[in-house]
């Protein structure tokens, strides 16, 4: 009686055990979505935008043991007169203007400070098209006619199983996908709670399997899209995208401090938007494609991929803003003029004929209003010519 009642005792402790844990492993998953429910709060959207990880899983990349590049003090600028008014109305929070690759201005708003690693948002998806450059250099991969599936064959049988990695990087895959960050019930929101609760991206990739056009025929932009590009690099290399980004671009670029990048809950970085880093760091990336892949005395990518990317490709509206391998380019650009965006406000805009970079955060609730981001290029614009 005595051994039975011994090891009764000792199961319900092990119980008790295993209901803290899965009540622990339950918090710290709700919490992750309590916070992701908040996340752009007017009262948090900024301090958020600033502390992403502590709202979801994230990996540091590694950065080499060395001096940053060198990104040297210039002479200050006179910015337009009309730059703080439009600070103050797309609630900018940083502002690093850099002339002939040295700072001639930078400015921090609503209690940030210069070292807070900020949320890239799609701002990230430039980074990875350059390590896609980098890769198809080294010979890690053939060519951006093959098929994305060559190198991802979980993506057989699902929306892109007949797109090449070009119709990925241009995002005219054709693959059904709502990117209304609004609508709560949208692709975007369901991702984005994926991510909190500690599911796969790719299994979310593999689950689509709506098309609305033939690959290659229409531009519609999907950030799953670009999830789809890390699911080919990893199965082209074997390796993770944080390892290939620490060794291949943001270790030779020489940075302040080591980015991260969130994950989902198998330790898969998000791609697509969730590179952190400060806005200092962010400039140096516009500045490496500034001259054209080249930085911190080494070419970092290639500059014939600098250049394809950087090139409106895509099959845009004649009257759209255009699109190249993950790169913006502003409606009436002149050459050498293009920018990096991603939602609520973050930017790196490139005029190589100026010689002049700009990197803005921003915690703008208000940015998919009509006008916005014209708004935005034309203040972009006057700060270039002004510097």
């Amino acid at each position: 009686m005595r051994l039975v009642l011994k090891w009764a005792l000792r199961l319900v402790a092990l119980l008790v055990v295993v209901a803290v844990l899965a009540g622990i492993w339950k918090r710290e998953e709700l919490t992750r979505l309590m916070a992701v429910n908040s996340l752009f709060a007017p009262e948090k959207i900024v301090g958020n935008f600033s502390h992403m990880d502590k709202a979801f899983l994230s990996t540091e990349l590694t950065l080499p043991d060395a001096t940053p590049s060198p990104l040297p003090k210039g002479p200050d600028a006179t910015l337009p007169a009309q730059t703080q008014a439009w600070v103050e109305a797309r609630d900018v929070t940083a502002l690093v203007a850099l002339k002939n690759g040295q700072v001639v201005h930078e400015s921090y708003y609503k209690g940030t400070e210069a070292g807070d690693r900020r949320i890239s948002w799609s701002v990230a998806k430039s980074y990875l098209s350059a390590l896609m450059g980098v890769l198809l250099d080294d010979g890690s991969i053939s060519s951006i006619d093959d098929p994305v599936t060559k190198y991802a064959p979980a993506l057989i049988g699902t929306a892109y199983d007949r797109a090449t990695i070009r119709n990925v990087l241009n995002m005219s895959s054709g693959v059904t996908f709502n990117e209304d960050y609004l609508d709560k019930s949208s692709d975007i929101n369901r991702m984005g709670r994926v991510l909190a609760l500690g599911g796969t991206m790719d299994g979310f990739a593999a689950d689509l399997t709506e098309t609305f056009a033939e690959p290659g025929q229409t531009w519609q932009y999907v950030s799953i899209d670009t999830h789809v590009l890390s699911m080919v690099i990893r199965g082209a290399t074997g390796r993770s995208i944080p390892d290939l980004m620490s060794e291949k671009i943001i270790g030779p670029m020489g940075l302040e401090q080591a980015p991260y990048y969130l994950t989902d809950g198998v330790g898969v970085a998000f791609v697509l938007g969730g590179l952190n880093m400060t806005t200092r760091d962010y400039a140096r990336m516009g500045q490496m494609f500034l001259q054209r892949g080249r930085l911190n005395g080494q070419q970092i990518v290639p500059a014939d991929w600098v250049d394809a990317s950087t090139e409106a490709t895509a099959p845009t509206a004649p009257d759209a803003i255009g699109y190249g391998f993950q790169w913006w380019v502003p409606k009436g650009a002149d050459e050498g003029e293009f920018m990096a965006r991603g939602v609520y406000g973050q930017y790196i805009y490139i005029n190589r004929p100026l010689g002049v970079v700009i990197a803005t955060n921003a915690a703008d609730r208000r940015f998919r209003e009509a006008g916005v981001s014209e708004e935005n290029v034309a203040m972009f614009r006057a700060i270039a010519a002004a510097l």
